[in-house]
């Protein structure tokens, strides 16, 4: 029996941030020697970070990458540990993972297999390393093994699938079985997304079963870059059996998990199980003690309470992710950017109440974690009230309630009482005396009054935008993050004024759709994320009809607008993640929602022509946060020409085949 003890670290890492990422490499290192761990894994890129983009093609990176290294080497004195990091060889960037064995570098794994689909664009910057191929790289005039490798240190097999390796098919384990490596490794930048959890586990068990070895799996955690938000998964299984399990979306710098494994176990299992014809090359050999270990009583797994939240009798995992990933996301975004706050313009509806919501989470959690002090200590601002949260939130969330003539006593109150539900500071001034002046600067310069027969629009419009300059103003006044509430549905359709709603640094809500925000605001109104109290003034939106409230009268709602929610976000789902045609999408919402055909073709119609119409609108949203796979941001997922035919060939073809369908 040979057990070794076997460690995973998830780490709040940024771009660049050399002396940050250090500081924290260096925190999980110690931690692990502190709790006599034997090998110890780190996230995918974790010297450089993993969103550094074209940066990674400069030569100061690639130094300073080294440098850090450097200093990282003489604190593994005891201990193995697997760093990443981006790697210049023979003229090209690879992604690589280097071994640190008891004080210095083993070697480098290059990764072989790169994403280049949806937020991932390693292809541009890396070069994937071929299979079977061993070389070596100079660093401070030593020669060290390069490539395809293993290591065997001290007796113990080690070898790496780094990240997208373990989500394809021919996965690198396959030839590490055939070396009987004992230990497997996977250093990982695995971007959040809703249920992913379930997923990566199936794949670090599988990997310890089909591969009969021990699975060590680490995470990066945070919004490390802007738009990516990572959700420190942890896991280490060994026989078809996960043996830890870390907490993910957590405040934290960094989290450490452990576990014992028996290495002669894994070995039997591969000689009872294995099919795998030996290959024994590629094998970089170290000299390395293990410590004499005793058995343990082996520690039962928990799930956090979150992971397993209900409500109405139904998992609640996508509302508790999606408020947890927001705040965290936020948060980081908020102190990275060294802003002193947020400020938003609340209109007293669903979106900037929910944005609103989720930043009054972010202090509940993060101060339940932490701490007031150390939530506080890595913000920038000088003004923060630490007295209660509800002060800290004042002390970070300016919301400013913007009238015009069309404005109703309803959508205001509501905003005056979700400013009070999350302890915000909250502001009302009107706008209307500008979106007047500016009417009349207009009709004089036109010869004719604005009128809203003629001039609907564009009489909706500059509501929206002289709400603008305002926030902004003080926005920069308060050193303030301005955020947008645009929503993904209102993306897809182009329903928002362009610098009026859309206004701000960071758009929360632009990576999730109108329907779930309605479904999330009234599971917080009445169950609330889990261990925090729920927001019952939310009955103030959720009451209404969600509404523009920029036409006289009390009549218009978004709906009526464009089409009743749950449709849109059908079609959306349909057109632009599923890529399927108009005649496709009719033929599926026939079976799906109870409208009249010629309602769903008109729909069907509104849909694509006000998507083709508003990709110019999508390249200027503020960035936003990936929460899954229906991403519209076009820099980061969903690129579409902003010139095209239109699909006018196809919504004719849908138009001509629909009669006959119905007839079927």
């Amino acid at each position: 029996m040979q057990l070794i003890k076997l460690g995973a670290a998830t780490l709040n890492q940024t771009p660049m941030d050399w002396d940050g990422n250090q500081q924290h490499i260096l925190a999980a290192v110690n931690a692990a020697q502190q709790d006599d761990i034997d090998v110890l894994c780190l996230p995918e890129m974790c010297i450089s970070g993993y969103g550094c983009e074209d940066a990674f093609l400069g030569n100061g990176l690639l130094q300073q990458a080294q440098r850090v290294l450097r200093n990282i080497v003489p604190h593994t004195e005891g201990i193995i540990v697997s760093v990443g990091l981006p790697v210049l060889h023979q003229n090209r960037v690879y992604n690589g993972a280097c071994l640190l064995v008891n004080g210095r570098i083993a070697g480098f794994v290059a990764k072989r297999f790169l994403p280049g689909d949806g937020i991932h664009y390693e292809p541009r910057w890396f070069q994937p390393w071929p299979e079977g191929v061993q070389d070596s790289v100079l660093i401070d005039g030593i020669e060290y093994p390069f490539g395809d490798v293993y290591f065997d240190c001290g007796g113990v097999r080690i070898g790496f699938e780094i990240c997208e390796e373990a989500w394809v098919a021919s996965r690198p384990g396959t030839h590490l079985a055939q070396q009987g490596v004992d230990i497997i490794l996977n250093p990982t930048a695995s971007h959040f997304a809703f249920d992913k959890r379930d997923t990566r586990q199936r794949l670090v068990l599988e990997g310890s079963r089909a591969f009969s070895s021990s699975y060590v799996y680490a995470n990066l955690l945070g919004n490390e870059a802007g738009r990516v938000i990572f959700d420190g998964d942890t896991l280490i299984a060994s026989n078809n059996e996960i043996l830890a399990a870390g907490e993910r979306l957590s405040f934290a710098d960094w989290k450490l998990i452990s576990a014992v494994v028996d290495i002669d176990r894994t070995r039997m299992m591969q000689a009872r199980t294995s099919r795998f014809v030996q290959n024994l090359r590629a094998c970089v050999g170290l000299d390395y003690e293990y410590p004499q270990r005793f058995p343990e009583a082996p520690q039962a797994v928990d799930m956090a309470e979150w992971e397993s939240a209900q409500y109405q009798g139904k998992p609640a995992r996508k509302e508790e992710e999606f408020a947890r990933a927001e705040a965290l996301g936020l948060y980081d975004y908020l102190r990275k950017s060294r802003s002193w706050g947020f400020t938003l313009s609340l209109s007293g509806g669903a979106d900037s109440a929910a944005v609103a919501c989720l930043i009054r989470i972010m202090v509940e959690l993060g101060v339940k974690e932490l701490g007031m002090s150390a939530f506080c200590a890595k913000l920038a601002s000088p003004h923060l009230d630490t007295s209660s949260l509800s002060a800290l939130a004042h002390s970070l969330l300016s919301c400013v309630y913007q009238s015009t003539r069309n404005s109703s006593d309803t959508t205001r109150q509501a905003a005056q009482h979700i400013a009070q539900a999350v302890g915000a500071d909250y502001i009302e001034w009107s706008v209307d005396k500008m979106v007047q002046s500016y009417v009349g600067t207009v009709s004089r310069a036109l010869g004719r009054e604005l009128v809203w027969q003629q001039d609907d629009l564009a009489l909706q419009n500059i509501q929206a935008r002289a709400r603008a300059p305002g926030v902004w103003l003080l926005a920069n006044v308060r050193n303030a993050l301005l955020l947008a509430t645009s929503n993904r549905s209102e993306a897809a359709v182009g329903y928002a004024t362009m610098d009026g709603d859309t206004s701000g640094g960071l758009s929360p809500l632009a990576g999730i759709d109108k329907h779930f925000i309605r479904h999330w605001l009234c599971w917080l109104e009445t169950q609330g994320v889990q261990g925090l109290q729920p927001m019952p003034a939310l009955r103030y939106i959720n009451q209404q009809q969600p509404t523009a409230e920029l036409r006289p009268g009390q009549g218009q709602t978004d709906e009526d607008d464009l089409m009743p929610y749950d449709l849109l976000n059908a079609i959306e789902k349909a057109a632009i993640r599923d890529r399927q045609t108009p005649y496709e999408i009719y033929c599926l919402l026939q079976s799906c929602f109870d409208y009249s055909q010629e309602q769903l073709l008109t729909w069907i119609e509104r849909f694509f022509r006000l998507w083709v119409r508003n990709q110019w609108k999508r390249e200027r949203y503020a960035p936003s946060f990936h929460l899954d796979d229906e991403n519209l941001d076009p820099r980061s997922w969903c690129r579409f020409p902003i010139l095209s035919g239109g699909f006018e060939h196809e919504l004719r073809e849908m138009r001509e085949k629909a009669p006959f369908t119905q007839s079927q």
